[in-house]
């Protein structure tokens, strides 16, 4: 801050900043000259002057204005985007890189954010044939007892797969989810099993669950670390955020009591590109939240734990997301779905088998930055043994930058390929020994 005394006490303030440097200090340093140059007499003669009126403009609007950024800037200083959160992190979807972090494996009850696994493990459940959304569930009385938030559910009650997960993940119900988490593994302590097992299964080191919902319990906790690696797992299922993503919907719309659905992430109706995840809210958690959002090709995920209000914790969400749409950018080297190489199958019905992206590979940078420095490479097996399962994994992506490992992604079966019958491999063989062409067999 720089004062100009010209003996009639401060005639004025001129406030400095990154942007003030930038665009009037040019200005500053003339004005303070000048000014300090000037006798009493001559100041006042020079301000009855066009000039004089005019620089005192300016000066007034350099300090009206303030200059001052809506957050700290990265080359002032260390980001502060949670200044009132407990723990906070901002992660890639693609890459899995952590853009900025605060406190990020620190233990905290997660409260209703605890339904990213529940969810997770119910998509799974789907995608392995083990489940169908139209799969009817009876709600025990332990689920019809659950409090909190809830869509309601009577003992006894009926209601199918799809509907139970609208109701987890809009209205973050916690009967829903107990029903859900019994009817996947027959009771719910054995749900609570199998999240733990799936946490250890993702590495994350500082969770561990008690039970389906996040209702308080001792030894119920996770971290914002190890919530944004299991949202990642969970978008992953694509199909996630035909739910998480509704604003409002309905339950039970032909009875003679319907239930409206509202859901607990405002964000999703009022900021741009998000579809997801979830909310929570304890007194002892806090107000949470989980949040994804997608522009273009770049999907982010953040989290804030311990926020004090719901306000706050919004704001420091829309803070993140901002910060890393507006400064970084994401490069796809492939998309979903694309073929990158073929592997042999020994002894297979197929004898080559595809492989194929399983979701979008790609690389972070700042704007601007090039793309020139970073190296992908497919790694494959000399060959597959038959029988290959769907699932099973057999290559890996990695993505280096000059020779720092960026992102690795492993690449896995997209169909079974079942072994050879004695007849295949007897035409094969011939075709080997009398030189006979053989069709090739291999995926599509």
């Amino acid at each position: 801050m720089s004062q100009v005394n010209l003996g009639l006490g401060t005639i004025f303030f001129i406030k400095v900043s990154a942007l003030g440097k930038k665009v009037f200090l040019p200005l500053q340093e003339y004005l303070v000259n000048r000014l300090e140059k000037l006798m009493v007499k001559e100041w006042r003669v020079f301000m009855k002057g066009k000039l004089g009126r005019v620089l005192l403009c300016f000066a007034l609007l350099i300090t009206l204005v303030g200059i001052d950024a809506p957050f700290v800037q990265a080359e002032e200083g260390e980001l502060n985007l949670a200044p009132a959160a407990k723990s906070a992190i901002v992660m890639d979807m693609d890459t899995g890189k952590v853009v900025y972090e605060k406190e990020a494996d620190l233990r905290l009850p997660p409260a209703s954010i605890t339904k990213i696994m529940t969810m997770l493990l119910v998509m799974e459940a789907i995608e392995a044939g083990k489940l169908d959304w139209q799969d009817e569930v009876r709600t025990s009385e332990r689920a019809a007892s659950m409090g909190g938030s809830q869509i309601f559910l009577e003992p006894g009650e009926i209601m199918t797969v799809e509907d139970l997960m609208k109701g987890v993940a809009i209205a973050s119900a916690n009967d829903a989810s107990v029903a859900l988490a019994e009817h996947v593994a027959g009771t719910e302590e054995n749900f609570v099993r199998m999240m733990n097992e799936k946490a250890k299964e993702l590495g994350l080191t500082n969770t561990h669950f008690v039970n389906t919902n996040g209702l308080p319990a001792p030894e119920h906790y996770t971290s914002a670390r190890d919530i944004a690696v299991m949202s990642r797992e969970l978008l992953k299922h694509d199909e996630i955020t035909r739910f998480t993503g509704l604003y409002e919907d309905y339950l039970r719309k032909d009875s003679d009591r319907p239930f409206w659905l509202v859901n607990t992430n405002r964000l999703v109706k009022f900021y741009d590109g998000m579809d997801g995840l979830k909310t929570g809210y304890t007194s002892e958690a806090k107000y949470c939240l989980a949040a994804t959002a997608k522009r273009g090709d770049m999907r982010l995920i953040a989290v804030v734990m311990g926020a004090p209000n719901p306000k706050e914790r919004n704001k420091t969400i829309t803070q993140m997301l901002d910060y890393v749409f507006n400064h970084y950018q994401i490069h796809p080297i492939y998309r979903a779905g694309d073929r990158l190489d073929t592997v042999t199958v020994d002894k297979g019905e197929k004898t080559k088998l595809d492989l194929i992206a399983p979701s979008q590979i790609s690389v972070l940078t700042k704007k601007g930055e090039s793309v020139d420095e970073f190296k992908t490479t497919i790694h494959k097996p000399p060959f597959l043994l038959a029988p290959v399962q769907k699932g099973d994994v057999v290559g890996r992506v990695t993505v280096e930058r000059n020779g720092t490992l960026e992102t690795e992604l492993d690449i896995t079966a997209q169909e079974d390929v079942a072994k050879a019958s004695y007849w295949q491999l007897l035409k094969r063989t011939g075709a080997v020994l009398y030189n006979v062409p053989v069709r090739q067999e291999h995926t599509s």
